[in-house]
């Protein structure tokens, strides 16, 4: 028989199998090992966790046996909670609330931590009118109120953490709750709750009584307050634009940590911190100024579509002062709407929190627009006081507006002679100007009484994008198609989104867009002819031309997610201006007897003004300088 030949493929074949199989066995060692090391970690995690499962249990367990007679639990609690042991022994050391509550508001507050824990407001609806889901500025943990103590044995408590003892009383209407944290029978830290009848303010007291031996008082008690605002409108974003917190300084001055992603402000001598979301608020008060303050805004809507819940996160970090041995501090609570006029009856300068402008804008907002629009909408529904308050505001206006329309109309006559000078010195532009002022004061014409009057219009047109949004007035308040006049009006939900417009069709605000490009289309051509030509300068027909386009495009992109009452604001004040207009070209400007004014102006002995001598002198220094330049 033929002998079998050295088969060297099957050998190298053999060793890489070997090969193989002994790098998995080294591999499944390796990973047995890793697995081994993992599972000792997630036992020791597990231990770790259980323990403090079982201290807390412990506690809770202890917290609810009336009897103390259990010395190891005590001295176990006493271990970790040092004096304030003796507050988990109380039978009221166990989860539960106490409610107190009038007709505007119902507010909860916890034993665990003494703080509260839940406030809804009973006359406001969520997202829309009659949704069966009430306004809650505070619910499902969103909140947290806590001071961090720091005993006499170098231990850091927190009073979230730990069992108050609550006492319910009345005195007449007033609902007075006390949560202590006791360390013994009369030592203790008390937060004491004050609710008045009809009233979102609550008057709250952070004091202590015999904790020197406990407590470390040569050490502040930090005081840290957390807030997660809910969405309660339709529209997150619009309502986040107006979400932030405001503080106010000692010597009155407000201020405010702004918008963006993160921001933070460290303000000292606060006297109050307000968390507004639009058209609430929630504010903390103190009497007694904080010395400092860390107050931090996180933007919690990185996209509308997905993050619905909330709006930003608020955090104030702020120590409070031991004043011989005790904690002492008048504080005040207010959870409610963010209205201008019911903030300002408190007379603690919460009015600020509600952004009417700073300036002239704050002012016309405060002494005109408030009063006014709350006089109207005292009496009428708010889609018609809306449409009267324009009213009153564009007649007590077209006085200017006739002005600025008289002061066109005067340029526009004169534009063939200016043209001519222009001209004529086409070559001197100094000689020309000189020419040009001349006329102007022959016959009696201020080149800037048409923009003078426009200037003054400007800072009602923008206290006004001011004071709409802020109107809590209009809040679920419906007019025509609108149900709400505080959000926008959506006649029609688009199956996609614009970049910048949106997924909807707001009505008010494209019929707003469409009265203004009628308006500038009637403006837009006496405007241009109004402006002399000037050299250098860009032409005012052809920019006259494209604004006419893009101020409506530009409206319609803005409004179509702002609140229906600002864009009925619009659309009304943008109809009776161009009906003023049609007034004033038809019965009271006349370019024929203009004309014959002018010539009569021109024929008379003019005496100049002071700026117009002023002005005319240093032209012929100008020019004087330049001739001797020349000759050199």
């Amino acid at each position: 028989m033929e002998q079998k030949k050295f088969d060297l493929n099957s050998i190298i074949g053999f060793a890489l199998i070997f090969g193989i199989v002994m790098w998995m066995m080294y591999s499944n060692q390796k990973t047995a090992e890793k697995e081994q090391l993992e599972k000792a970690k997630q036992e020791k995690l597990q231990k770790q966790q259980k323990a403090k499962t079982v201290a807390a249990k412990e506690i809770v367990t202890i917290a609810t046996d009336t009897s103390v007679s259990d010395t190891a639990k005590i001295k176990k609690l006493q271990a970790t909670l040092g004096t304030f042991a003796y507050s988990a022994t109380l039978p009221t050391a166990k989860e539960g609330v106490t409610v107190l509550e009038n007709d505007l508001v119902k507010i909860s507050v916890s034993n665990k931590g003494g703080a509260i824990s839940e406030v809804t407001l009973k006359k406001y609806d969520k997202f829309k009118k009659n949704s069966g889901e009430l306004v809650s500025l505070i619910k499902n943990n969103n909140a947290n109120f806590n001071l961090e103590l720091q005993t006499s044995d170098n231990r850091i408590l927190n009073t979230k953490d730990l069992f108050f003892e609550p006492t319910l009383t009345k005195v007449g209407a007033d609902q007075i709750l006390s949560m202590k944290l006791k360390s013994g029978a009369n030592e203790f830290l008390e937060y004491k709750y004050v609710l008045k009848q009809d009233n979102y303010m609550l008057d709250f007291d952070v004091r202590s009584q015999g904790l020197s031996k406990a407590v470390n008082t040569s050490k502040p008690a930090n005081l840290n307050w957390d807030l997660k605002t809910y969405r309660n409108e339709k529209s997150i974003s619009y309502e986040n634009r107006y979400t932030e917190s405001v503080f106010e300084y000692e010597d009155g001055k407000d201020d405010y940590t702004g918008q963006g992603t993160e921001k933070e402000e460290n303000p000292e001598k606060v006297t109050y911190v307000a968390y507004k979301q639009h058209l609430f608020t929630t504010v903390l008060l103190t009497k007694t100024p904080l010395e400092k303050a860390s107050i931090k805004s996180f933007d919690l809507v990185k996209d509308a579509k997905k993050d619905t819940i909330y709006t930003k996160q608020f955090k104030t970090v702020a120590p409070l002062t031991f004043n011989n041995g005790e904690l002492n501090y008048q504080m005040n609570w207010y959870f409610g709407p963010a209205d201008y006029k019911l903030l300002s009856k408190y007379d603690r300068n919460l009015d600020e929190i509600v952004s009417l402008g700073w300036g002239i804008f704050g002012w016309i907002n405060k002494l005109i627009f408030v009063p006014l629009f709350g006089f109207l909408s005292s009496f009428m529904g708010l889609g018609i006081a809306i449409i009267l308050f324009t009213i009153i505001i564009k007649l007590a206006m077209s006085p200017i507006t006739f002005k600025s329309f008289l002061s066109q109309a005067k340029m526009k006559v004169l534009r063939p002679e200016i043209a001519e000078l222009g001209e004529k010195f086409a070559k001197d532009p100094m000689k020309k100007q000189q020419e040009t002022m001349k006329l102007y004061s022959k016959a009696g014409v201020n080149p800037m009484a048409g923009c003078i009057p426009a200037l003054i219009q400007i800072p009602f047109m923008y206290a006004s994008f001011l004071f709409f949004p802020t109107s809590v007035d209009l809040r679920q308040k419906g007019f025509l198609w609108a149900d709400d006049l505080s959000s926008f009006d959506s006649v029609l939900k688009l199956p996609f989104n614009i970049p910048l417009y949106g997924d909807h069709i707001s009505l008010f605000a494209l019929l707003a867009s469409i009265a203004i490009f009628f308006y500038m289309k009637m403006t837009s051509g006496d405007q241009a002819m109004a402006q002399p030509p000037q050299e250098g300068m860009p032409d005012m027909a052809k920019i006259m031309k494209i604004m006419i386009y893009l101020s409506p495009i530009m409206m319609l992109i803005f409004f179509n997610n702002y609140g229906s009452g600002l864009s009925l604001y619009n659309l009304i004040s943008n109809l009776i201006t161009i009906g003023i207009m049609i007034v004033i070209k038809k019965y009271f400007i006349d370019s024929e007897k203009i004309h014959a004014q002018i010539q009569e102006n021109k024929a008379k002995p003019k005496t100049e003004s002071k700026f117009q001598k002023k002005m005319r002198e240093m032209m012929e220094q100008a020019e004087a300088q330049k001739a001797q330049q020349k000759k050199k």
